[in-house]
């Protein structure tokens, strides 16, 4: 039994009776590349036979329908009979002159032009309308001329075989078939009077499954923890203008961090937000650090160095005293900085932050206690540490059982007040940051950070990453 696809059985139907025929002609709106690859399936099988024949079509260039609306230059230019060439405009000069010559319709004496005979019917001109009329001369000018172009192409002509006019008459009494099984069609009832379009199943080599890589698995992971915490996440684009990467985190201009050996510049000049935000900005650093600051510097573009850009826009978005949002972010971030087993010029990094006026640092700790509990880290520690706009600020170490040691995965801290005021007027905001790779390489036992972006595929079918 021969099993024919539905769209090889339509071609059959259109076919049956008729000998040889051009493909194109009795294909319907966009159908040719789907009946060609129909037809080729039928010559494998014996039910037609296919010839291929090339044809050369021309194609009037934009130049060409320019010279039929507004007369070829050779013809313009017999009205300026007397006339010094010089004087010509430039089309007629440069080449209407030139065939005007050739053909015989005028001559050049001491730099005038002199007509010697205006034609009443122009070959080449009929041509250029009418290229399926014209001759080979013809044709050969205007290509020449570039107002016409030649395109090759291929034209399948397809004749149905004896074998082939029997499957015809048998696809002729069968229903339309239903080739995709859709809701559309079983709650509209389209499947009534139609059958079913067959599948031939053949024995296949095993092919591994596909997965997730471990980085997005993650990812998952921690966005379901944020949204069952009742946070909303952030989105934003990674090329951000120094002002949301730097001042509005009030980090001085002549910060180390915003040397080029740390930052990546881009060209260009970054959009500020509205002047009443910029002067509380320049205001804060003024004030606070005691320097001129700088507008120029601050429109300045970077690839974003840190999530936390994002985290100043949206504070700034909270109506003014706003109090009891939670945010977080999972993003892409780039540092210019050397790669090796532990360092990449561009990572991920887990951001969150909780704008409450009645928050402490208490609730910080609690909040960063649970989301690491959902993590599945239950030995959670913190120690004091350091960071430029948090004031306090915290490290938050977790204990892994497999190597029996605590790891530092994160900081933490209150965002201070110099930052917030300007942007939201609400204060405290609690603000904490974690790279992505570092918690999924501890507990996938990577040494190297750079395995996760090798595209191995090996490690990526193998890889096993512990829950």
């Amino acid at each position: 039994m021969t099993v024919l696809h539905r769209t090889e059985r339509e071609l059959l139907r259109r076919l049956a009776g008729k000998g040889e025929v051009e493909l194109k002609e009795i294909a319907e709106g966009n159908e040719s590349d789907v009946l060609r690859r129909a037809a080729s399936w039928l010559q494998q099988k014996g039910l037609a036979e296919l010839k291929e024949e090339e044809h050369v079509s021309v194609l009037r260039t934009k130049e060409c329908g320019r010279y039929l609306e507004g007369g070829f230059p050779e013809v313009r230019v017999l009205e300026h009979d007397g006339k010094k060439v010089s004087s010509l405009p430039e089309e007629e000069k440069r080449i209407g002159v030139m065939w005007a010559l050739k053909n015989g319709w005028a001559k050049v004496e001491g730099g005038v032009l002199r007509v010697k005979k205006r034609p009443k019917e122009y070959a080449v001109e009929d041509a250029a309308r009418s290229p399926e009329k014209a001759g080979a001369e013809e044709i050969g000018i205007l290509v020449k001329r570039g107002l016409l172009e030649e395109k090759k192409g291929h034209e399948l002509y397809i004749r149905v075989t004896k074998e082939g006019e029997n499957e015809a008459k048998k696809a002729g009494k069968e229903k339309e078939e239903i080739g995709q099984v859709t809701h559309e069609v079983i709650t509209g009832g389209g499947w009534k009077g139609k059958a079913f379009a067959p599948y031939a199943v053949a024995p296949v080599a095993d092919a591994p499954l596909g997965k997730k890589h471990p980085l997005t698995r993650k990812m998952g992971e921690i966005k379901r923890i944020f949204a069952d915490m009742g946070f909303e996440e952030m989105e934003g684009g990674i090329v951000q203008a120094a002002f949301w990467n730097f001042d509005a985190l009030f980090q001085p201009q002549d910060h180390p961090a915003r040397e080029l050996a740390d930052t990546f510049y881009l060209e260009g000049k970054g959009k500020l937000p509205e002047k009443a935000l910029v002067e509380k900005v320049k205001e804060a650093h003024e004030a606070g650090w005691g320097y001129e600051w700088s507008e120029k510097e601050a429109e300045r573009l970077v690839l974003r160095t840190h999530t936390t850009a994002l985290s100043a826009q949206y504070l700034h978005k909270l109506g003014k005293g706003e109090s009891g949002k939670k945010y977080f972010s999972i993003g892409r971030v780039f540092r210019n900085e050397a790669t090796d087993f532990k360092h990449l010029a561009e990572f991920y990094q887990v951001e969150g932050i909780v704008a409450w006026e009645g928050a402490t640092f208490a609730h910080l700790m609690g909040v960063l206690k649970e989301f690491y509990r959902r993590m599945g880290f239950e030995k959670i520690r913190f120690r004091p540490s350091y960071f430029p706009y948090t004031e306090p600020s915290l490290e938050i170490e977790v204990f892994f059982e497999e190597r029996g040691e605590w790891m530092e995965l994160g900081g933490a801290g209150i965002f201070r007040p110099e930052m917030t005021k300007p942007l939201c007027d609400v204060y405290p905001v609690l603000a904490w940051g974690l790279s992505l790779e570092r918690p999924v390489m501890l507990a996938s036992d990577l040494k190297d950070i750079r395995t996760f972006y090798k595209n191995d595929l090996d490690w990526l079918r193998n890889s096993r990453l512990k829950e």
